[in-house]
């Protein structure tokens, strides 16, 4: 009597077994639907589930190779996007005919322009490849910057400003992304400091080369001319390349094999940023604006940008003012891109060496909350070298906005929401730079007290936004690590399991609060 018991008991086992199947060949079915518009572009190479594995040497070389390709014209275009936004700065003592405060204006179009037209750029750059998206724009720039040496009024250049700040609205956006979609958490850091550190090196280039033109003495064309015409040209011949040479996603690389697009994906998978997806979700807009994080960021990057906004546009003036002539006043101004340089490149090594993004923020501030404190105090002591030395201090303040690039490519997860924060960071920058054109009146001139004051005080309240939001990002780390155990327990899961769904949820396109598995880098 117990076989046909027995027989029995496993007819159903089958029954059941088959039904299972079945079921999830439906959900698979359901799945290769939903994962077209729900999941990442990524998962036209790579599943759900890691299948394949790769050598540690492997992926050093391949990422030897992402290193020689994508930072460079990363590097490319964010040195001249930085050189042809400062050339008014040059172009200010080489014969500008705009003074005054038709000058400020002048200064303000461009990030009125970068304002305007940042979430129309993000929202059709995720439609689009981006890195052709990009490259387009550069070109376009490049020709907006020629125009400028044959504008003569207030007009004419202000308009002109307004649309290089347009075409310029989409290049750091983009890059964040692109570095995200290449490079794991731990890489990302150093990465984006390899070309956010050509804004110190462009006020090392620019300065040299505005320094020869100075010495030009004919009657042909008004030196600042000459400014424009090179630096337009420079940015066409990039566009161009970045058009050529430049990746959109790792599933368009077509500088890589089939096998080097899966393993770059693989390497990024256990980060939890995902690659990209092409369909704005309402819902993680939603999530991005309700996320204290984003406002905290937006703050950091305003009070940051005010001062850029000013020292960007009046650091040579303020250099001047010391008594240098024009000519000494251009070769003076390169060595505080070079300390602005040297305290990028070593923020985004401390980054990614400690797993930090908000400590590096406050080593930058500090020198230059103390050299603003020695231009006020020393103002009128005709200390030249002291003055100078203030100057210089002052220029570490820059690398913190890299800083806060490389908090919104490891803190932020799914496609739209990381567009989202990176369209807000960009807008809050453009404000700051916008109110920053105006904090240097020309009725302070020549000490300018008020705007030394003013950015004193906007960078001390940053250290604090930015030690706030290191411990909003433990605490979160903390929460979610509890969470994931009581699941653990909850679901019965091995370790094994826990990884196994970590893999599966990480082309999900999935926020970071919606990924159980996403961890925050402080």
């Amino acid at each position: 009597m117990a076989l046909p018991q027995d027989k029995k008991s496993l007819d159903m086992v089958d029954e059941k077994t088959r039904s299972r199947d079945e079921e999830k060949d439906a959900y698979d079915v359901t799945v290769s639907v939903a994962d077209s518009v729900e999941g990442d572009e990524a998962l036209k190479l790579v599943g759900r589930e890691r299948t394949n594995q790769f050598s540690e040497e492997y992926n050093r070389k391949l990422r030897r190779k992402l290193d020689f390709l994508i930072p460079p014209l990363c590097a490319a275009v964010y040195f001249t996007q930085f050189l042809d936004k400062t050339s008014l700065n040059y172009a200010s003592i080489m014969g500008f005919p705009i003074t005054g405060q038709h000058y400020n204006l002048v200064s303000l179009a461009f990030y009125l322009g970068f304002l305007v037209w940042e979430f129309p750029t993000v929202y059709i750059s995720q439609k689009l490849r981006v890195a052709k998206y990009l490259g387009a724009n550069i070109i376009i720039w490049g020709i907006i910057l020629m125009c400028h040496a044959a504008a003569t009024s207030f007009g004419a250049f202000f308009a002109l400003r307004f649309l290089l700040g347009m075409c310029e609205s989409c290049v750091a956006p983009i890059l964040i992304l692109i570095i995200t979609m290449f490079y794991k958490k731990d890489e990302q850091g150093t990465r984006i400091s390899w070309f956010y550190v050509m804004n110190g090196l462009t006020q090392v280039f620019g300065g040299f080369v505005a320094y020869g033109i100075s010495f030009y003495d004919g009657h042909a064309i008004v030196p600042y001319k000459i400014i424009y015409i090179l630096l337009g040209g420079l940015a066409i011949l990039v566009g161009v390349c970045v058009v050529i040479w430049l990746p959109d996603s790792p599933i368009h690389a077509r500088a890589f094999t089939t096998e080097e697009r899966i393993a770059i994906l693989e390497r990024v998978r256990d980060d939890q940023g995902g690659s990209e997806n092409k369909h704005w979700k309402k819902d993680q807009i939603v999530e991005a604006l309700t996320d204290a994080r984003t406002w905290l960021i937006v703050l950091t990057t305003l009070t940051t940008s005010i001062p850029n906004g000013a020292l960007s546009n009046f650091s040579n003036i303020i250099i001047k003012s010391f008594g240098y002539t024009s000519k000494q006043t251009l070769i003076l101004s390169t060595p505080g891109g070079a300390v602005a340089s040297l305290t990028t490149l070593l923020c985004g090594w401390y980054s990614d060496k400690k797993n930090e993004r908000m400590i590096p923020i406050v080593f930058c501030l500090l020198p230059t909350i103390v050299g603003s404190a020695m231009l006020i105090g020393l103002n009128g002591s005709g200390n030249k070298g002291a003055l100078l030395f203030a100057v210089y201090l002052i220029g570490t303040f820059g690398s913190a906005l890299s800083s806060v690039y490389a908090y919104n490519a490891s803190n932020t997860s799914g496609h739209t929401k990381k567009n989202t924060i990176n369209a807000l960071t960009l807008a809050s920058f453009s404000v700051g730079n916008i109110i920053g054109t105006e904090i240097f009146q020309p009725k302070d001139a020549p000490a300018y007290i008020p705007g030394k004051i003013a950015i004193m005080v906007l960078l001390t309240v940053q250290l604090f936004i930015s030690m706030f939001l290191r411990w909003i990002n433990m605490r979160l780390n903390v929460k979610k690590a509890a969470k994931l155990q009581e699941e653990k327990v909850k679901h019965g899961w091995s370790d094994e399991d826990v990884q196994r769904e970590r893999e599966r949820h990480a082309f999900m396109d999935l926020t970071d609060k919606q990924n159980p598995f996403f961890v925050y880098t402080a």
